[in-house]
């Protein structure tokens, strides 16, 4: 995999992680946490469809239909292991 497509996924998780900050809240801390968890997400869905030989919207040599599923799914996952009883509240009402 050549540098550039490296790149463009980090840019493209980086995106996904800012979005889901701006959608969901926070200090500094929560978007690094939020971009961290959605590089991780993202190259662990593009290694498992790679892995699985699924060729689900590719863009070049990126997996992006799966990593893009990936860095949503694990940014939903630390998003809810990260709430504490007064926001899980909130959030019902």
């Amino acid at each position: 995999m050549h540098i550039a497509a490296i790149l463009f996924g980090f840019l493209v998780a980086s995106l996904l992680g800012s979005a889901f900050h701006l959608w969901r809240g926070g200090g500094p801390g929560k978007l690094v946490f939020y971009i961290l968890l959605s590089w991780v997400g993202f190259w662990a869905g593009h290694s498992v469809s790679k892995q699985m030989g699924w060729d689900f919207l590719s863009v070049g040599p990126i997996r992006m239909g799966t990593a893009i599923l990936g860095s949503i799914f694990l940014l939903s996952v630390g998003y809810w292991l990260g709430l504490d009883t007064s926001e899980m509240e909130e959030d019902k009402n």
